[in-house]
């Protein structure tokens, strides 16, 4: 028999964490009473009733989620009470003295202990609210409280949840001014607590501890030269070994069998380099964490780009496969409108281009939507007799892209003329490729080796001349919790700043990326939770409503954002490459179509005033963080309306947020089910006000009809979209997908 002592406490612990939840726990108890011995600690009895609860969770049944989140935070405020030596019932110790124990551990950077007194310190502690920890589903305390709260060196609990939030707060605030610094902090700290945003996952990680750096993603550009060649991939071992995901750019590489100094046919192309990078991602990994991630970013019209469209395939040449690296390709739109027309392309040598024309393809683009310098260039180059090239037909190449995206996913589309067009720093350089997740749209340039000497009897020195690196800097608004609490002005106002912020407070691991982010000081704002809030205004994906949404929407967010980069630009000083921008020049506001009285007198502000921020927005995929915070990733529609989250590690029962017999509806049409020409609309009516991109995926059955694929990538082009991410598709049956056969 179990004793009465441990029945009571069972009961007193359900009856508590069960409070203001719909769920009937009566037998639950008895269960847990039946089955957990008397000799079980309270982790077992706690790691026993938290599977008990996930057990329940089904499309009925929500809310068990949240118990089983309570019962693990009680666990969370034991393990801390015993290693901080506090009594777990007040759940939060002494803030200060968490602050100063992980310094002296090295695990806290010593910069909040030196930079605010220990009265401020201790005024911060009063804002820390344990009661938003209930608003943590299991997924997403579990996530957080594995993979983001600080421990001490043997992975043993001392931070909390509401304690990262104000960590975080107090890092990226530290340098503000004194008379509004713990303004700020508590500000930022509201923002975070109460889930309206989330932080990009390096800076979750990382801020506030003596490791790592806060930025996501990283682009480089590699030049033709085996200089430039090796440099790149030691700088990007140096970024993955951080943490970074990276995307690299390799169309200025010359092709297979061109020449090397004179020497006809030598040069091996871009497999065995992009081989090379294969293994940095594989050997170079995050900490042990994982795998470096590496996107690369090739041109339609490179002479290798049919053997790196194989790269990823499970069949043929092993030698001439990588398969730990992503890839993406780079489209005119002069190539869209070959593969529509079903005309023939041309393939060619980058080098022999240089060479022979005098310039090179990828620093053109067509200025308008059917006419430019790039299609005036690339003709030429069709008409030269002194270039060897390789035609085929477009539409040819177009079906090695579709079977290369149903088999791996890859490759990611980058539609370059679209992109260029729509750079809001055009005066200041190209942008040739995108980064890891698609959503990063900033000027690039390779960095140039200049001479290396001795000096000083025994010191060798290399000087380079800086390209632009690029560095995204991202953070998200949760749009299922924000938009109904209407708090957009207010979040986005913290937000800008907090991203601002990451600039000056960043330790970033190669100088090139330090000076890119001073040069344009780019920010990322993105979005999660599109389906979550859809459901809760009840509005159907597959419909004209949900595009006029996005549209409004995304208009009203891009207005905010723009408004607190200028008023910030006014505080702190213009981004350094501001004049001459778009910004500057209000071309961008005019491009947009922004003509309303309101839109008309922020684009004279700017004018005026400056931007703080070269770049602004950009929709990042936010899987983790959207679990973290109990939505829905990204834009994207759910998997199901109730599936099982599965990691290497655990497998966690979980539904769409807010399910109910109201919502149920919405989130009903999945992921799968969903038209995605509807999506494609959706996004096309978002992208318009994003100055940068979307990670935009595709889901799909993988015995789509390649007519229907086809035209999924025609009308994402025509409709303006700069990138497309993941095509996903499925083997499994996929019921009511008429729009996949049509």
């Amino acid at each position: 028999m179990i004793t009465k002592t441990i029945s009571t406490n069972i009961i007193q612990l359900v009856d508590n964490a069960s409070e203001g939840l719909s769920i009937d726990t009566k037998a639950y108890k008895e269960k847990a009473i039946r089955t957990i011995p008397r000799e079980a600690s309270e982790a077992k009895t706690a790691d026993m009733m938290i599977k008990n609860a996930l057990e329940n969770i089904d499309e009925a049944n929500p809310e068990w989620t949240y118990l089983a989140s309570r019962i693990y935070l009680q666990e969370l405020y034991r393990k801390a009470g015993k290693n901080r030596s506090f009594d777990p019932a007040i759940r939060y110790g002494s803030f200060y003295n968490l602050v100063q124990t992980l310094t002296d551990q090295g695990i806290y950077a010593a910069d909040i202990l030196s930079k605010y007194t220990k009265e401020e310190i201790d005024f911060l502690a009063q804002q820390l609210d344990p009661k938003k920890d209930l608003l943590f589903n299991y997924l997403g305390l579990h996530t957080l409280a594995t993979r983001y709260l600080a421990t001490d060196h043997n992975k043993n609990v001392f931070e909390l949840p509401q304690e990262r939030w104000m960590v975080i707060s107090m890092h990226l605030m530290q340098d503000e001014s004194q008379e509004s610094r713990l303004e700020l902090v508590t500000e930022s700290y509201w923002a975070l607590s109460n889930l309206y945003m989330t932080v990009a996952t390096p800076t979750l990680t990382n801020a506030g501890k003596s490791h790592g750096q806060l930025s996501s993603c990283f682009i480089d550009t590699v030049d033709d030269s085996l200089q430039s060649i090796y440099d790149s991939n030691t700088d990007i071992a140096k970024l993955s070994k951080n943490g970074g995901g990276i995307g690299v750019y390799m169309g200025k590489i010359r092709s297979r069998g061109s020449s090397i100094k004179g020497y006809k046919g030598m040069s091996s192309g871009v497999v065995p380099w992009i081989k090379q990078l294969n293994n940095t991602a594989v050997n170079v990994d995050q900490l042990g964490t994982r795998k470096g991630a590496i996107a690369i970013y090739l041109d339609i019209w490179h002479k290798d780009i049919e053997s790196f469209l194989d790269l990823k395939l499970n069949n043929g040449d092993e030698r001439m496969r990588a398969h730990d690296i992503f890839t993406g390709v780079c489209l005119p739109d002069y190539f869209m409108e070959r593969v529509e027309n079903r005309g023939d392309w041309y393939l060619f040598d980058p080098h022999e281009v240089r060479q022979v024309m005098g310039y090179s393809l990828e620093d053109f683009y067509d200025e308008e939507k059917g006419s430019g310098q790039w299609r005036e260039k690339y003709e030429e180059c069709v008409q030269s007799e002194f270039l060897t090239k390789k035609q085929v037909p477009a539409i040819n190449i177009m079906k090695r892209i579709m079977k290369s995206q149903l088999e791996s996913g890859t490759p990611f589309m980058f539609y370059r003329d679209e992109v260029n067009r729509q750079n809001s720093n055009k005066h200041n350089g190209m942008i040739y490729c995108s980064n890891l997740c698609t959503e990063i749209t900033q000027n690039q340039s390779p960095t140039q080796f200049i001479e290396e000497y001795i000096e000083n009897e025994n010191t060798i020195v290399q000087k380079y001349k800086s390209g632009d690196y690029v560095v995204c800097n991202l953070s998200s608004i949760n749009l299922g919790k924000a938009v109904p609490d209407n708090v957009l002005e207010r979040l986005i106002k913290i937000q800008v700043r907090m991203l601002d912020n990451v600039i000056d407070i960043n330790t970033l691991p190669i100088k090139q990326t330090q000076l890119t982010n001073q040069k344009y000081r780019a920010i990322g704002l993105g979005t999660f939770g599109w389906h979550h809030l859809l459901a809760i205004k009840n509005t159907e994906w597959e419909t004209d409503k949900s595009v006029a949404y996005a549209d409004k929407l995304y208009e009203r967010i891009a207005y905010l954002t723009i408004k607190n980069s200028m008023e910030l630009s006014r505080e702190k000083g213009s981004y350094p490459a501001f004049e001459g921008s778009s910004w500057s020049t209000g071309n961008y506001f005019d491009r947009k179509g922004y003509t309303c009285e309101k839109w008309t007198d922020l684009k004279k502000q700017v004018e005026e005033n400056g931007m703080r921020n070269g770049y602004l927005m950009a929709v990042a995929p936010n899987s983790t963080t959207s679990m973290i915070a109990g939505s829905t990733a990204s834009i994207d529609p759910v998997f199901k309306p109730f599936y099982n989250e599965e990691k290497k590690d655990f497998k966690i029962p979980t539904t769409a947020p807010d399910l109910n017999h109201e919502t149920y509806n919405i989130y009903r049409r999945s992921a799968y089910i969903l038209d995605q020409r509807w999506s494609v609309r959706q996004n096309a009516a978002r992208q318009k006000h994003i100055d940068q991109s979307i990670s935009f995926n595709f889901y799909v059955p993988n015995t789509i009809r390649a007519s229907v694929l086809l035209d999924l990538h025609l009308q994402a082009w025509k409709e303006g979209l700069k990138t497309t991410y993941y095509v996903r598709s499925t083997s499994n049956d996929v019921e009511e997908c008429e729009w996949c056969e049509s």
